[in-house]
């Protein structure tokens, strides 16, 4: 079972006032592609013939922490399938590459939300109404792609004597492990720079077990282009049905790394329409 959070009082009317939002941007219709396997390359040629809708991103002032001076206005995107992934690629401006996590920064980041059940609020679900949500993180990606940073690159003045797992026996050596110790999945090594994960409202989100969803991003000249891509059948609990010739609803969120944007500091749309082609 999933962790359940209750909103109450005024933020719990806010969350499901939001749920009949109406979007200002256009649907997104996807293209249907003769492209083998999850849809991933966010430099693939395919993506230029599908449909482009700029997504308008809203500031986070509903919960705590509140961000109202987001860095992302706006987004576009284009979605595909090939008849078993659906991709969704996402572009955003941001000056600041930020791909590397140190005590005092944080890294860019975005994700796409679909519901598994409804009705369900945008702002990551509500209890009965469970959303799906891939999140890729460009620190992820760098550590895969260039190898996780040292503690010199992490501390470079640091000192140290002697680590715990040298002098310790596994089990007295897990109290030092931070993160891993306490069996945190975010920790885990991932073969993929995006997660797979499901809410139910404010404080629920969870790494699904079963990780299915892929994805890669590249930036340059100050634009991130990311691809985000995912089976279209259900095959596990929370997973959402995306079958060719039906329509559901999408909604993303993005956090830039320079302005300081993490966690609920964050900027985020509301529901747009998602037409998948046959």
């Amino acid at each position: 079972m999933w962790q359940k959070t209750f909103a109450s009082g005024a933020m719990a009317v806010a969350a499901f006032a939001l749920i009949a939002t109406a979007s200002a941007s256009d649907p997104i219709r996807t293209l249907t592609v003769d492209v083998q396997g999850p849809l991933k390359d966010p430099e693939a040629a395919f993506w230029a013939d599908a449909p482009l809708t700029r997504v308008t991103m809203n500031p986070q002032v509903v919960t705590l922490p509140r961000h109202a001076d987001i860095a992302v206005n706006e987004m576009t995107v284009r979605a595909a399938h090939n008849g078993r992934w659906i991709g969704v690629l996402v572009e955003w401006r941001d000056e600041a590459r930020q791909d590397m996590l140190h005590p005092d920064s944080f890294g860019d980041q975005v994700a796409i939300q679909f519901p598994v059940q409804s009705p369900a609020s945008p702002m990551m679900g509500n209890t009965g109404g469970l959303v799906n949500i891939i999140q890729w993180r460009a620190a992820f990606q760098r550590d895969l792609a260039e190898g996780q940073p040292t503690i010199r690159d992490l501390y470079p003045f640091a000192l140290v004597d002697v680590y715990p797992d040298e002098v310790l026996n596994l089990t007295d050596a897990r109290a030092y492990t931070g993160a891993i110790g306490v069996d945190n999945p975010v920790s885990r090594p991932f073969d993929s720079p995006v997660l797979d994960q499901v809410a139910e409202g404010w404080g629920s989100l969870t790494v699904k077990p079963v990780q299915q969803a892929d994805g890669w991003g590249v930036w340059h000249d100050g634009t991130w282009r990311v691809a985000i891509t995912r089976p279209m059948t259900r095959q596990n609990p929370g997973d959402p049905d995306l079958l060719p010739g039906s329509e559901t609803v999408i909604a993303f969120a993005v956090w830039d790394g320079a302005n300081n944007e993490v966690g609920a500091r964050k900027s985020w749309s509301s529901w747009i329409p998602l037409r998948i082609g046959e």
